[in-house]
């Protein structure tokens, strides 16, 4: 809208287009809830108070009108399916902007994956900006299915959609000052754009160094002493709510009133039954307040400070002269959201999407699932010692514990020991055609017998399969292979429950609530057969990544995080 039109709005010179009467906007400027009628023309706010005359006029008395939440760090794919059905899944929270890092489709399809993201938020009810993958692939310690420099990223940097880096994984190339990884620090320096962090247990002169190069938030704190020295060091924390890593309640110490400008609410990876029971940033908004955080500072954390950190300067308030992204809320503190307003336009009501959302086209990806068949041979560990290193699962966490154990052996082979709750767990190269087949230990799961396995294991996404048996693994293996991607519970040679995700093996066409369905199947076949975890498939997915400590398996073998480098099976 030309400022001149702006202008006569906003001095009432001529009728709005939508006038919400008699609520109390929730101020997260003024830092306070007080009554204002909300005037709002061609997808503006264009005035706060009374006497706007209006072509429509809704009734909100006795209501709250607050700025819808923006999440401030998520991975699309972590929800497993498309732009538009994850607006579907989060609009009606109130979640009207997203802040994207596509870094998991980026390791599988490169910039074809970036492009899809951008491409499929297009003419999209939620606001979708992205930040360019910074470790695509994340480490040496892994292969994945692309490389993507700087100027691979160069030319999507200058988007007013890509708001800067993404989370910098590699903080030791950054404290090594590796070449690379200054190149894109330098890029979204030399465009004004903003770098994310990553960077858990990082402290004293290495946090120092790893701010000093520019890098401005992080999302991986997990006690409020890391995230209180990081935030005096002046990074943006945020606090983040996840499906594997649920941090909000340990860190909610932290918010006070003096520090909560430089706080900000983000999901990170929620899986979609995950949305569908508990919400979204209106979740942690409701449990921040519970908690005892004042409702102003509990909004302004999930709107105003993301807009501000990430340069969004028409978003995240209601004030004169920002987008009419609007909450419409009967009660305040239970963040009970009647409706949503987007660009002015009424586009969810009572927890149902009233908009058009688009359908996004895919069939020109390429499929993402190039590995070579394999048999139960391919996940016998040769008895090469007495005690093993093993992966310890942390329920609720996507760290892991470093434990070892006396392996049970046949005939000089290491057995899986199901009474034990040790089992095997395998990660298979899929993205060269290359039969590079990894095997480890794993404890945590509880399986009795069975198999798990699927394409999405962070962050290069090879497939990663966990099992009572070989022959079982093997079989689970096969059938995600033979989906071209996806995420299945075996028992013997039968296919229990699956989730086929043919979209670079992450993500899948179909409605979040379908998906949702099935993955609680999934969860409930794991349960069947023993898993005592509460989502097995987020945790598997996280048991590659090799940026998180401390023990992990990737294609290339077993990792201890802290030393960043493989270490053999066994210790003896």
């Amino acid at each position: 809208m030309e400022l001149d039109k702006r202008i006569a709005y906003a001095r009432g010179e001529q009728p709005v287009d939508l006038l919400l009467k008699g609520g109390q906007v929730v101020n997260v400027f003024a830092g306070e809830v007080h009554p204002a009628d909300v005037a709002i023309a061609e997808g503006w706010i264009v005035g706060l108070g009374d006497g706007y005359q209006a072509k429509e006029v809704v009734d909100v008395s006795g209501r709250f009108i607050a700025p819808g939440f923006i999440d401030g760090h998520v991975h699309l794919e972590s929800s497993m399916v498309t732009v538009p059905e994850f607006t579907r899944a989060v609009l009606p929270h109130g979640t009207t902007t997203a802040v994207i890092d596509p870094h998991e489709i980026a390791n599988v399809l490169g910039i074809d994956g970036i492009n899809f993201v951008l491409e499929s938020s297009k003419h999209n009810l939620l606001n979708v900006f992205v930040m360019l993958p910074s470790c695509v692939p994340a480490t040496h310690l892994e292969t994945a299915g692309a490389h993507l420099d700087a100027f691979s990223l160069a030319p999507l940097m200058p988007s007013k959609w890509v708001r800067g880096l993404g989370e910098m994984m590699n903080f030791p190339g950054v404290l090594f000052k590796d070449p690379e990884v200054l190149k894109k620090l330098q890029l979204a320096y030399d465009q004004r754009k903003v770098v994310d962090g990553h960077a858990p247990g990082l402290a004293g002169r290495e946090l120092n160094a790893y701010i000093a190069a520019g890098v401005r938030s992080d999302h991986e704190c997990t006690t409020v002493a890391e995230a209180r020295e990081k935030l005096r060091r002046g990074m943006t924390i945020m606090i983040r709510e996840g499906s594997g890593a649920r941090n909000l309640d340990d860190l909610l110490p932290l918010v006070t009133e003096q520090n909560a400008a430089q706080l900000v609410f983000c999901t990170d990876d929620r899986h979609p039954d995950t949305i569908i029971a508990r919400g979204h940033i209106d979740e942690m908004v409701r449990r921040a307040i519970a908690f005892g955080v004042a409702p102003i500072t509990a909004y302004r954390m999930a709107s105003f400070n993301a807009a501000n950190y990430f340069r969004l300067p028409a978003l995240g308030a209601i004030l004169p002269g920002y987008r009419a992204d609007i909450l419409v809320l009967s009660d305040l503190k239970q963040v009970t959201v009647d409706a949503v307003y987007k660009w002015g336009k009424r586009a969810a009501d009572r927890g149902v999407v009233t908009g058009v959302l688009p359908t996004p086209r895919y069939e020109h990806l390429r499929n993402a699932m190039n590995a070579k068949p394999v048999t139960a041979a391919d996940f016998v560990i040769p008895a090469a010692g007495t005690t093993a290193r093993v992966i310890g699962v942390v329920p609720g966490q996507i760290v892991t514990d470093a434990l070892t154990t006396v392996v049970k052996t046949v005939a000089g082979m290491v057995q899986a020991d199901p009474t034990g709750d040790i089992l095997k767990i395998a990660v298979i190269d899929r993205h060269r055609a290359a039969k590079t087949v990894a095997v480890g230990l794993v404890k945590g799961f509880g399986l009795k017998r069975g198999a798990l396995a699927t394409s999405v294991a962070h962050d290069s996404h090879n497939i990663i399969v966990v099992g009572a048996s070989d022959a079982e693994m093997a079989a689970a293996a096969q059938a995600v292979i033979a989906a071209s991607g996806g995420a299945v519970v075996v028992e013997g040679t039968t296919v229990r429950a699956m989730l086929e995700l043919p979209i670079a093996g992450l993500i899948s066409p179909r409605p979040l609530t379908e998906v949702a369905a099935i993955n609680a199947q999934l969860t409930q076949a794991a349960a069947a057969l023993g898993c005592v975890l509460s989502d097995p498939f987020m945790t598997l997915s996280f048991l590659a990544l090799p940026v998180i400590p401390q023990l992990k398996l990737t294609d290339k073998g077993l990792v201890d995080v802290g030393k960043f480098d493989f270490v053999p099976l066994f210790v003896d």
